[in-house]
């Protein structure tokens, strides 16, 4: 199970910095960060390590000062910096401002990387195609936007129409840069070497960055022809963003990641392009101490293996500053890394590369719409309220008790300053309108996964996979009538749909396909599904039925009780269509060997979740055996199941070292590993006999058997480079 070939590429890692003696992930491929004057040393030194070669760097900002001082072309290119309203650039760092992606910026990338191509990497990663919403000032956008629209640039914040179509563009130029780049690195590789170059896009999820406020394609991606898939990049520091629920606004870090996992696996979906899920075992704020990290880090494993239709990781970006450094940084009390969580994370490299798929513990299969056009109404023009209220930044959190009174009588009966109240509630950080309607369902045991409604128009089928679809057009907008044309044929064919909304969302009156037909996309929607259940109703519709709610989504975060509602108005829904959903506190999968399961607190009931029989922990850095687990909330797992495997073979179990080649040796076994060093390596084994002792490179190894499971753990120091280890 834990041989493999690494050309596989099931697993990789990213990093900046020559190879350090003690630090080796021992995955399969290595993502060289960044082009500068180490490049090529970084390269050899990693392919000399036995990885496969990727290059990585930023798209949307990097050091690339000889571009903006005119070094490369002649001219200075500052102008072409993001920059907000007040004529502030927008910096990644001193001198690295986000980029707006020109034609002549394009270019320049280009050439940089066909010197990248030219050391033979086998692919190329340009990651976090990002413009920050607050952009679109900057005399290089103006222009861009008077070439794209054919009329002159107008100011984001002067109205609706101007700040959608200003998101629109960004969108755009990211786009359009990806498929420039990618297209002629791609030619480049084939004429002049003969060779299929692979092309990538890492990228932060949609869910995150419309919670982070930044426009970047995500959905686009696919219509690229040369890219060739994604990483997606989702940790800690995304996922710990704050949201709403039950009226409580909290870190939510394994909800927020399963999330952002599910709506990363559609951008690949039905494609046959790759996708990486990536963890980090801390994340960039350095600011937290090993015990959070460690958690946070779990949970984010955990989420991700729910999703069983990806098996392929970044397992850890900047091993560096994870293995070598204190934390918290600049804290007197900052420790190293804790020798437990070192052997934990060489544990889960190496099972990382071991995962297959696998089939959800839930007959109801339940989607909540999601699009790009969200990205695109993150923030309300001036326009949209009075002096008094343009005081409020948008960054102001809004305690949503402050609106309870407003939605009991009748929503905003009391005036523009509940309305204006509201705005800001929904241009939050915390993204209300949407987590208002998946965390009620996802924090009770429904496996909700987020669906792209682009998507519907690019592959036939693509709704199949849902018996019930969760919407609101509140905090998105359908690009073409052909979305709705897609989600009223799915229901007609005997689709469950729920839509939330009321036409509150001052989106509705963009310049868009519906304008001067019907007011907002959800009246489209009625018509094409040729019913209209009122205010709030469930009917039939062909083979199949909707429920319309027309109230504000963000209704449902402000407390239990209304979260309780919804949940009943869903359980309804879903009556109605002959189905039925059970709810309770966790979520679970087989993906065999495995078992993974998470049980969540806030949730229908506090009891634990207990699992029997003869397990393997992989979540305990020494494998530890077990015949029942117990899951308390709060809490995720990850069990091998013991009972899958013949026991006639000899089977690696789990391992911190990468295992190369394994044979059976006369009456024992034979084993070459190669680790790094520094920790305290385990190796849990499945034997067909009793061992006497273990040799590792000819001295005596940590030997420990458990007849019952008829399994042996070694236990030894990591050393980097290989062993030899041999068991009689």
């Amino acid at each position: 199970m834990f041989l493999r070939s690494r050309t596989e590429e099931r697993t990789g890692f990213q990093n900046g910095a020559m190879p350090v003696d003690g630090i080796d992930c021992q995955c399969d491929f290595a993502m060289v960060y960044r082009f500068d004057a180490t490049t090529a040393e970084r390269i050899r030194c990693y392919r000399e390590k036995g990885y496969v070669i990727h290059l990585m760097t930023g798209i949307s900002w990097g050091h690339y000062t000889d571009y903006l001082d005119g070094e490369f072309d002649g001219r200075p290119h500052w102008d072409e910096a993001q920059t907000d309203r007040f004529g502030n650039q927008i910096l990644h760092s001193p001198r690295v401002p986000y980029m707006v992606p020109t034609v002549s910026f394009c270019d320049y990338m280009t050439e940089k990387l066909k010197g990248i191509v030219d050391l033979g990497v086998e692919a190329i990663h340009v990651e976090e195609p990002e413009f920050w919403d607050r952009a679109g000032y900057s005399e290089a956008f103006q222009r861009e936007y008077e070439l794209y629209y054919r009329a002159p640039w107008q100011p984001p914040h002067e109205s609706v129409d101007a700040r959608f179509r200003c998101a629109k563009l960004k969108a755009y130029l990211f786009t359009r840069a990806i498929d420039r780049i990618s297209s002629a690195l791609k030619e480049y590789a084939l004429v002049k070497y003969g060779k299929k170059l692979r092309f990538y896009v890492p990228t932060h999820s949609l869910v995150n960055y419309t919670q982070w406020k930044i426009v970047s394609p995500e959905g686009r991606l696919a219509d690229i022809p040369a890219v060739d898939g994604c990483i997606a990049q989702v940790w800690t520091g995304t996922a710990r963003e704050k949201n709403w629920f039950n009226g409580d606004y909290r870190e939510r870090t394994f909800e927020t990641a399963y999330l952002e996992y599910g709506v990363m696996q559609e951008l690949v979906k039905g494609t046959g392009r790759q996708m990486w899920f990536l963890h980090d075992p801390i994340e960039d704020n350095p600011g937290f101490d090993w015990n959070d990290y460690r958690k946070n880090y779990l949970c984010t494993v955990a989420a991700s293996l729910l999703h069983p239709k990806v098996n392929t990781y970044e397992i850890c970006p900047w091993p560096n500053r994870v293995f070598t450094e204190k934390y918290p940084r600049n804290d007197p009390a900052g420790e190293p890394i804790p020798a437990e969580y070192a052997t934990l994370l060489n544990n889960m490299f190496q099972t990382l590369g071991t995962l297959e798929g696998g089939k959800e513990d839930n007959r109801l299969r339940v989607g909540i719409l999601t699009g790009d056009s969200q990205l695109c109404q993150r923030a309300y023009p001036d326009s949209e309220f009075s002096e008094a209220a343009k005081e409020v930044t948008g960054t102001v959190l809004i305690d949503p008790t402050e609106l309870l009174d407003a939605f009991r009588e009748k929503l905003f009966s009391k005036g523009e300053a509940e309305r204006e109240l509201m705005l800001r509630y929904m241009e939050s950080s915390a993204f209300p309108a949407f987590y208002s309607l998946a965390l009620p369902l996802l924090k009770y045991g429904v496996p909700v996964r987020p669906v792209l409604a682009d998507n519907t128009r690019r592959y036939a089928g693509y709704l199949d996979d849902y018996d019930v679809l969760v919407m609101s057009y509140e905090y998105m907008k359908p690009d073409s009538p052909d979305v709705n044309a897609s989600l009223a044929e799915w229901v007609k064919k005997g689709g469950t749909l729920l839509y939330v909304g009321d036409g509150f969302d001052p989106y509705h009156r963009v310049n868009n396909w519906w304008t001067g037909h019907y007011e907002t996309p959800a009246d489209h929607l009625l018509a094409m599904l040729g019913t209209d259940p009122g205010e709030k109703g469930v009917v039939s519709c062909g083979k199949g039925t909707v429920a319309v709610w027309k109230t504000n989504p963000c209704l449902f975060s402000f407390s239990k009780e209304n979260a309780d509602a919804f949940r009943a108005f869903f359980t309804q829904a879903v009556a109605a269509a002959g189905k039925s959903v059970t709810f309770r506190n966790h979520l679970s999968i087989a993906r065999p060997p495995y078992v993974i399961a998470a049980v969540m607190d806030e949730s229908c009931g506090s009891e634990p979740l207990t699992l029997k029989g003869s397990f393997v922990d992989m979540f305990s850095p020494a494998f530890d055996l077990l015949t029942e687990k117990t899951v308390r909330p709060g809490e995720q797992t990850m069990l091998c199941d013991l009972s899958y495997f013949d026991k006639a073979e000899p089977q690696v179990i789990g391992t911190s070292v990468r295992v190369n080649a394994m044979e059976r040796d006369g009456d024992g076994l034979h084993l070459n590993v190669r680790g790094a060093g520094n920790f305290t390596a385990r190796l849990r084994l499945l034997l067909p006999f009793v061992p006497e002792k273990a040799l590792i490179d000819g001295q005596p190894c940590e030997l420990a058997y458990d007849k019952a499971t008829a399994t042996a753990l070694l236990t030894f120091a990591s050393v980097t480079g290989e062993r030899e280890i041999v068991i009689q």
